[in-house]
């Protein structure tokens, strides 16, 4: 049995949710050091008190041979050299002279120490915190679906937990999960989305409803906006499509029975291959496009901003480098864009942050999507081998709602088809068997039915076995034709159970009379004759409960060579045997009645019993049968009389066989006398009256 897996729902919510907070924050940290020059200039940021961990820098600008010319900061002696370049270039906002009186230039390292000056800056002053509280309504909103998630996961946990420990579970908590397991993806997806709704909802409505024109957030809110809606779109997608990868692979064959899952179960909505793969090339595609797009047009400054002169041939050397020649000089350089070191470090940092985070999403969703193809697949492969293989009860797990799950689906479907009409084929093969028997098809080596053909034949040595039911003709004249039908299918009803079990099969019926054959041993025929003789009784007891005498049947059987083969025309074929020890085995259930014996066999049988020990026997005659030349000794088994017959033959077979030792001697009076003590101990012995006769016609009396 399948390993049963552990359910998870928080997991989930946690790792989606920290996917929108490691999405969200690059995109925050960049949009804010973009802003820095706004804070500056307005005021939010007093970048005297930003310190370097190192001394203040000399950052020189060259352009051409020019002299230097010096420049000293107002907060330190220290001078910043500047090489003929127009002051505008090095100032943002609208006094030069103000900043530069007020502005420390730092170094790389000072860069994060910038950034929290900044956030202080904006805490300090009195505007509301929207960035905060945006951020509070989404951790507050993620410890409350993380409440509810446990809550409603509980019951799922607790199935599965007492599930793999093989405990007893409740026809309640049962019912719960098999009902709501299938909602899951989209129950999880909604308490995720709800938290992302209303954070973005938030952001929207300070974005929209919110006077912002002298909120230096302004900016920055409205790109904010777009990534956390983005951001938390792809966070719920993340939730419902791996919810439902766990569903559909690990946790349907633990709720659901295998009949159940071998057609869909997931309600009328039908799924198609070419979405998934359309969401799968979408997210790995266009996710890190329109991250790296997007940190492109936030990198991009536009040179009117600056407020610098664009006829200055320095400026231009600086913002289009080696292109400046192919410009006029009265080309007007405010409509063209750029960007500062500052913003392509910060672009290179912050795409390979996003990249970083937008991989992990997409192999995970590469994965699942591969997954809920490939998984499906190969196991559907693997049953469609078993059934070639002749497993035609091995049935496929209908996982999805897609092509794959309705191919899964149709091959249950064939497969279920297939299997019926196996059994049909088996029904009617059985059914065949029952008009030629299997042994038959064994012994010619044939494996069906189809496979005979007119003349198939083998030689083999067998016993064959007559029995048949003494007087029946005058017993039928009593009975309609339906009940003479009945009665022998009851009779046959007792018999054809003992032959089968003792290794025989029937070779045909011949109205009441039955022709068995024996493969194996002489012993088998045997036993089976005696067993029913005793079935005899059995159905004489139930017979005259109904009204019915009873009947008695006589056995003949012989053994030797013999060709078992096909036999009939084009349009009609029989099996049956075929040899002069078939008759002979006839002849001697014949003789059954002239002699009042149950059970003849002729010495060919005798000599060839594995066990003559098990059995009472006596040599009974030595005849001519009709259609034969030579004489057979035929004996009798005793085990098949009636108890008080067979003991008083028993006790008298000595006498018996020196009775008819002494008439071969051709000493009648002294057989006579003593098959007349005999008949006086076994009444019953019609043999022994047979002989009586005999005596008589040899001494002349008769």
């Amino acid at each position: 049995m399948k390993k049963i897996p552990k359910y998870h729902t928080l997991r989930i919510l946690i790792i989606s949710g920290l996917f929108y907070f490691f999405l969200v924050m690059p995109f925050m940290g960049f949009m804010i050091i973009k802003q820095i020059p706004d804070f500056i200039e307005n005021g939010f940021l007093n970048t005297s008190d930003i310190q370097g961990d190192s001394d203040d820098l000399d950052f020189q600008f060259s352009f051409g041979d020019d002299n230097d010319e010096e420049v000293e900061d107002a907060s330190d002696s220290k001078p910043v050299q500047i090489h003929d370049v127009p002051q505008e270039l090095l100032l943002i906002g609208d006094s030069a002279q103000h900043k530069i009186n007020n502005t420390k230039l730092v170094n790389d390292t000072s860069l994060s120490k910038l950034v929290e000056n900044v956030n202080q800056e904006i805490v300090d002053t009195n505007e509301p915190r929207f960035f905060d509280t945006s951020f509070n309504i989404f951790f507050y909103g993620m410890e409350i679906i993380l409440l509810i998630g446990f809550i409603f996961s509980y019951p799922f946990k607790r199935y599965f937990r007492r599930k793999r420990k093989g405990k007893p579970i409740s026809i309640k908590l049962e019912f719960f999960c098999r009902r709501y397991l299938l909602y899951t993806p989209a129950i999880n997806a909604a308490l995720f989305g709800m938290v992302m709704l209303a954070t973005v909802g938030y952001i929207a409505y300070v974005n929209y409803l919110e006077d912002l024109s002298q909120n230096v957030n302004a900016a920055i809110f409205d790109d904010y906006l777009y990534i956390a809606a983005v951001a938390g779109f792809l966070s719920t997608l993340f939730v419902f499509y791996w919810q439902k990868h766990r569903v559909h692979l690990f946790y349907l064959e633990v709720l659901f029975k295998d009949d159940e899952l071998r057609k869909r179960i997931f309600g009328k909505s039908i799924g198609r291959i070419r979405n998934r793969l359309w969401l799968a090339s979408g997210m790995t595609t266009l996710l890190p496009l329109i991250i790296v797009v997007f940190y492109l047009t936030l990198s991009v400054t536009s040179i009117s901003d600056l407020q610098l002169s664009g006829d200055d041939l320095n400026v231009k050397k600086v913002i289009l480098g080696g292109y400046e020649e192919i410009f006029g000089s009265d080309e007007d350089i405010e409509d063209y864009l750029y960007i500062n070191s500052v913003n392509a470090y910060m672009m290179f940092l912050g795409i390979g942050t996003s990249i970083f985070v937008s991989l992990i999403y997409i192999l995970t969703f590469v994965r699942w999507t591969t997954m809920d193809i490939v998984y499906p697949v190969k196991e559907l492969l693997g049953k469609m081998q078993n059934t070639g293989e002749g497993k035609t009860s091995d049935f496929s797990i209908v996982r999805t709602n897609d092509e794959i799950g309705a191919l899964a689906e149709g091959y249950n479907v064939m497969t279920q088809q297939l299997s019926n009409y196996i059994e049909d084929i088996n029904q009617i093969n059985t059914s065949y068997y029952r008009f030629v028997p299997k042994q038959f098809l064994d012994f010619l080596d044939k494996k069906s039915v189809v496979d005979i053909h007119l003349g198939d034949q083998v030689q083999k040595e067998m016993s064959v076995m007559f029995s048949d039911i003494r007087s029946f003709t005058q017993i039928s004249e009593n009975m309609t034709p339906r009940d003479n039908f009945n009665f022998i299918n009851h009779y046959l009803g007792y018999m054809e159970p003992v032959i089968s079990r003792n290794n025989g099969f029937i070779d045909k019926y011949i109205g009441d009379a039955v022709m068995a054959l024996f493969a194996e041993t002489v012993d088998d025929a045997i036993n089976a004759a005696i067993e029913m003789r005793a079935k005899l009784v059995e159905f004489n007891a139930d017979t005259k409960s109904k009204g019915m005498p009873p009947v008695n049947n006589g056995i003949g059987i012989n053994t030797g060579n013999l060709m078992l083969g096909i036999v009939g025309g084009k349009s009609r074929l029989e099996g049956t045997v075929i040899s002069d020890h078939v008759n002979l085995a006839s002849r001697l259930e014949g003789l059954t009645k002239e002699y009042g014996a149950s059970i003849l066999i002729s010495q060919d049988s005798l000599i060839k019993l594995n066990h003559p020990e098990n059995y009472h026997f006596r040599f009974l005659d030595t005849v001519v049968v009709k259609g034969k030349k030579n004489s057979v000794n035929v004996f009798e088994i005793l085990d098949g009389e009636e108890p008080m017959v067979r003991e008083q033959k028993i006790a008298t077979k000595q006498q018996f066989n020196r009775a008819q030792e002494l008439l071969k001697r051709n000493h009648p009076e002294e057989a006579l006398a003593l098959f007349k003590e005999i008949e006086k101990e076994s009444p019953k012995d019609k043999a022994c009256k047979i002989y009586i006769q005999r005596c008589l016609e040899e001494m002349g009396k008769v």
